[in-house]
């Protein structure tokens, strides 16, 4: 009986100390199976509970939250931040109400709070096959450092790899299907996995890192140090970015991260004739599942999308 209404009256509560919070974002973050949507939640309800402590202690509810979005807003926030900050608050409520930490009905009430509406459709960074054949050219020494960043872009222009998928590669992931090199079983956002077609100047540029690094076994990329050691269990999704970007200021390319080369990777594969369907089984995009139970299809591997998208070098590599 006493645990009875020890539940009632916390499940009353209408305002949300920093215990409560932090344990709410513990929920939340454990909740996610995806490292990078744990990184980015984490991140945007940290700055929820740092604006919400600071304020006077008002109702967890709705009347907050919409404070908080003309706070947002007043950043001059992109709407597609403002609505991922505002994601982040909900699931913080629903974690809340469900340990019995917060009122349902205000629960109930942040999930009424609309978004930012989004004017006009945001321009993503492309690049076109010539730019990429540029930024390939960077890397070209006989270094085993140039080797190594030769075969991350190219794995990142050809396959359309998240950083996360890419420096989570094993040699175990690399095996042929139907005749042709596939990264089979590739576990992606969310939890879905994939298999990706590998084209073979893709193959070249990893074969010449792993014989030049004289790796057999394990993760894929490793760490070189200045003197050209490898080292290391694998590589950071840090430094990937500062690959990416580092290696496109050297082509004349500015501002350029990893996920652009993901999206240059489906433009040139439709580009090059690439079906649809093809291309989504290619990123690992959620609605791939969809697709093929509904339409039935199967990736094709033979002749993949990614084979002859215009990046190809015309003698095997750099």
């Amino acid at each position: 009986m006493i645990q009875k209404r020890k539940n009632k009256h916390r499940s009353t509560m209408t305002i949300l100390r920093l215990p409560d919070l932090d344990h709410s974002k513990t929920s939340v973050l454990q909740s996610l199976g995806s490292v990078a949507s744990k990184r980015t939640y984490g991140a945007a309800i940290e700055d929820f509970i740092t604006w919400y402590c600071s304020e006077p202690r008002l109702a967890f509810g709705r009347t907050v939250v919409l404070k908080y979005r003309y706070e947002l807003e007043a950043r001059r926030l992109a709407p597609a931040t403002i609505n991922l900050r505002l994601a982040a608050v909900r699931r913080l409520a629903y974690e809340a109400s469900d340990n019995g930490l917060l009122n349902p009905d205000l629960a109930a009430g942040i999930r009424r709070v609309k978004g930012a509406k989004r004017l006009g459709m945001r321009l993503g960074n492309w690049l076109t096959a010539d730019q990429g054949k540029q930024l390939l050219t960077v890397p070209s020494s006989e270094s085993v450092r140039d080797k190594r960043d030769y075969a991350i872009l190219s794995l990142l222009l050809g396959c359309g790899l998240r950083r996360a998928e890419l420096t989570g590669l094993t040699l175990g992931h690399l095996q042929q299907r139907d005749e042709h090199w596939a990264i089979v079983n590739l576990y992606g956002k969310g939890g879905h996995i994939r298999t990706v077609p590998v084209p073979f100047w893709v193959k070249t540029a990893l074969d010449q890192w792993l014989i030049a690094a004289a790796i057999s076994d394990g993760a894929i990329f490793r760490r070189v140090s200045r003197t050209g050691n490898v080292w290391g269990p694998r590589i950071s999704e840090k430094l990937v970015w500062w690959i990416v970007r580092q290696r496109a200021q050297v082509a004349g390319i500015e501002r350029l991260a990893p996920h652009d080369l993901r999206r240059t990777c489906a433009r040139l594969c439709h580009a090059s004739g690439g079906e649809l369907e093809q291309i989504q089984f290619l990123l690992g995009h959620r609605s791939v599942e969809t697709t093929e139970r509904y339409l039935g299809s199967r990736q094709r591997l033979v002749s993949a999308v990614n084979d002859k998208i215009g990046l190809e070098p015309d003698s095997g590599g750099p």
